[in-house]
């Protein structure tokens, strides 16, 4: 099934909230999403727009132009995309946006297709050269101009309000992976992704578990977020397994409190003044309520800490990521020292430059 008929099905089925529920083994937890109708991803709309092959060269030559033009501004600005990348970008682009891509393929300009030829597109020609501009002039992320990221192993939708998951997030799925591997209880428990933006981790999580009785759920603060994700939900046909609940933190929680067998989260650990000297793309557009984490940007992961010791049941596994070593040697000393021995093993994991950004233990 595709998005597009995701989204009618997603809105009809939305449940009320309820004030409370116990989990069980094998029972399906309710979710509660804001009425927001996610938006649908480039290259799942319907290819409802033409324009000639000429019209289409010139807009590609243009936007290859605008592309070319920035070279190293952004990379030696604030580490931004450089015009090798902003090519690739454009690649993508026209793979989504055009039924047929290869009419634009040098390979085939000598005869298949005349100027004239009609290419059949799922955004106008208008809507492709404004979406460029705003890649270029407004420093637009990628993701948000197509709607959609590409996760591991995963093709995730994504829009403004909502995080868009980095490459680095799923090195938390892989230390789940390597947690639950040869503990059952941990495997068929209940686990809980906080502040879960587009769904990344419950889903990526729910999947590793496998189809038992474990079961993941996913908390956000944001109605836009819950919606994408309980969207992006319904595209893995995981409803089963994974829901979505609306509230900050662990407060749509109380109803499991000391249940929880596993808990992840990817929480603001940016320190505000931080934020400004960020990559635009990040700074600018992604959501500063899932960036900012206080003056030394440990205020929310602390707060998950302190959650962590009343929600986790014995032996409950917990990983989170953090923005660096400085941030990481302090939540384990203060996990080691100031949690009254509410964990133990607790762990620092390297991110993919050998950087300690994330932290794991289990409840004592």
């Amino acid at each position: 099934m595709k998005f597009s008929s995701f989204a009618g099905a997603f809105l009809s089925s939305i449940p009320q909230p309820v004030s409370s529920l116990r989990w069980k083994p094998g029972r399906r937890i309710i979710c509660s999403a804001a009425p927001h109708q996610p938006k649908t991803p480039l290259f799942l709309r319907p290819p409802a727009f033409q324009a000639t092959l000429s019209e289409l060269k010139k807009w590609y030559t243009w936007a290859k132009n605008k592309a070319s033009s920035v070279g190293s501004t952004f990379l030696e600005l604030d580490k931004g995309p450089d015009s090798t990348i902003l090519h690739g970008e454009l690649k993508r682009l026209v793979e989504d946006a055009l039924e047929q891509p290869a009419v634009l393929s040098t390979q085939n300009s000598g005869g298949n297709y005349d100027d004239a030829t009609l290419v059949t597109m799922r955004a106008s020609l208008d809507d492709l050269y404004k979406l460029w501009k705003q890649r270029i002039e407004e420093r637009r992320p990628f993701q948000y101009v197509v709607g959609c990221e590409r996760w591991r192993d995963l093709i995730l939708s994504v829009e403004e309000g909502v995080l868009i998951p980095r490459p680095e997030t799923g090195i938390l799925v892989d230390i789940v992976d390597d947690a639950v591997k040869d503990n059952e209880e941990l495997r068929n428990g209940l686990w809980a992704d906080l502040g879960t933006g587009c769904g990344a981790l419950a889903i990526a999580i729910a999947r590793i578990l496998g189809p038992g009785r474990g079961r993941v759920v996913g908390t956000d603060l944001s109605p836009e977020a819950v919606a994408v994700a309980s969207y992006n939900v319904q595209r893995y046909n995981l409803q089963d397994r994974v829901s979505v609940r609306v509230g900050s933190w662990f407060d749509p929680l109380k109803d499991v409190e000391g249940e929880l067998s596993g808990l992840v989260c990817n929480p603001p650990c940016y320190p505000s003044e931080d934020i400004k000297g960020l990559q635009a793309e990040f700074s600018k557009h992604e959501p500063r309520l899932a960036l900012d984490g206080g003056a030394d940007g440990t205020n929310d992961l602390i707060h998950v800490c302190n959650g962590a010791a009343s929600m986790l049941k014995p032996g409950g596994f917990f990983a989170v990521k953090t923005v660096g070593e400085k941030q990481s040697k302090f939540i384990v000393d203060y996990l080691d020292a100031k949690m009254n021995g509410s964990f133990h093993r607790t762990n620092t994991v390297p991110d993919f430059d050998g950087n300690k950004r994330f932290v794991s233990g289990y409840r004592a």
